[in-house]
């Protein structure tokens, strides 16, 4: 009897491990929307919550999405389509990480006034959402023409798209407050953006995850023209 399971199967179980550790933080950010009604979602962001008493809850949602991502990582190197030492790699590793830093370092408490701890968690809270985006359109555009993976990589895709959409205006905020005198954080409602922005991301996380697993499975060997058509090296 073997000790250990097939490279496969492996990695099919880190794939799917690892989209359920980020459906289980996006629950558990749903869960502080529920328990804190005080803070406004539209207005507010998501580390709104980290100031008051649900603290732990916020930290535990986002070390999930943050393992689970990183567990997904696992299982695209696993099932052949992402290369251990490639962008696409570094890119969902760094998001990964910049999750953790999130956590460690808290968001500024207007309320008493900035802090070095609280500037460090909003850039890394920036870098982190254009790392994901980037690393989904870089998987998707290195499958987008095979046959076997041509709707995942679409999906991946529209939700890259999508979540450098949510992001952008946040971006021109940032941009155009010189000009228009405008705070970044009024330049949209800021806690809708960044809810879309957020969701859109985990959403591109499970997909792949997904894709993952499928992509582990035993399949059955292509031939004739679709073998040729079928046949693309994982993202470098």
């Amino acid at each position: 009897m073997a000790l250990t399971a097939p490279a496969p199967a492996r990695a099919r179980a880190w794939a799917l491990a690892g989209a359920a550790l980020v459906v289980a933080g996006i629950a558990a950010m749903l869960a502080l929307h529920l328990v804190s009604p005080e803070v406004d979602p539209a207005r507010r962001t998501i580390s709104q919550y980290a100031l008051g008493p649900w603290k732990p809850l916020f930290d535990a949602g986002v070390l999930a999405v943050a393992a689970g991502s990183a567990v997904v990582l696992a299982g695209l190197i696993g099932s052949g389509l992402v290369r251990w030492r490639s962008t696409s790699a570094a890119l969902v590793a760094a998001w990964s990480v910049l999750l953790v830093v999130v956590v460690v370092f808290e968001k500024i408490d207007w309320s008493v006034g900035p802090t070095p701890t609280g500037y460090v968690h909003r850039y890394a809270s920036l870098v982190a959402f254009f790392c994901l985006p980037a690393a989904a359109l870089r998987v998707s555009r290195a499958w987008r023409g095979d046959v076997r993976w041509g709707r995942f990589a679409a999906l991946t895709r529209w939700l890259g798209v999508g979540a450098l959409a949510w992001l952008a205006p946040l971006l021109l905020g940032f941009a155009l407050r010189p000009l228009t005198g405008v705070p970044w954080w009024r330049f949209v409602p800021l806690g809708l953006f960044e809810r879309g922005l957020a969701l859109t991301e985990v959403a591109a996380v499970i997909v792949l995850g997904l894709w993952a697993a499928r992509a582990a499975r035993p399949a059955a060997p292509p031939s004739g023209a679709a073998a040729g058509a079928g046949a693309t090296a994982p993202v470098s």
